[in-house]
């Protein structure tokens, strides 16, 4: 069995933002090498995450205005964690969304359904984060 392991950086403008990883991720599989076998994919951050869902802009919006009613930015004082810091809603939303995705990768390739793609969940951004991917294989 082989193995591939490489970090992704992303730095967002936005404290939020959904970013379409997938072509990123098939990059790395053809750099592994790898023709069957596994690929992890996990936000290495406790305010970002990983996921799977179908990549249309209307979507990425119900996310947002889910994701702000559920646990709101503001006021901060809402929240026990928001002492000397902001960002309590982040770690509840990236709870929400999930730490990380586990792809098949068959004949070459990540076996995503139809309308499947990979994304980059910032939720507490404008500064550098890292994401690991991890393939194991043959």
């Amino acid at each position: 069995m082989r193995s591939y392991r490489k970090e992704l950086w992303f730095e967002t403008k936005t404290r939020r933002a959904f970013i379409n990883i997938t072509p990123i991720l098939e990059e790395c599989l053809r750099e592994s090498g790898i023709q069957e076998g596994l690929l992890l994919c996990n936000a290495m951050h406790i305010t970002a995450s990983v996921f799977v869902n179908d990549d249309e802009e209307g979507l990425h919006q119900d996310f947002e205005r889910w994701l702000e009613r559920l646990a709101p930015e503001k006021p901060y004082s809402q929240y026990a964690h928001n002492v000397g810091e902001d960002n309590a809603d982040a770690h509840l939303k990236r709870t929400i969304m999930g730490r990380e995705v586990v792809v098949a990768v068959t004949e070459g390739r990540l076996d995503l359904g139809p309308w499947e793609q990979v994304f980059y969940g910032e939720f507490d951004g404008r500064r550098k984060k890292r994401v690991l991917v991890k393939i194991i294989g043959e």
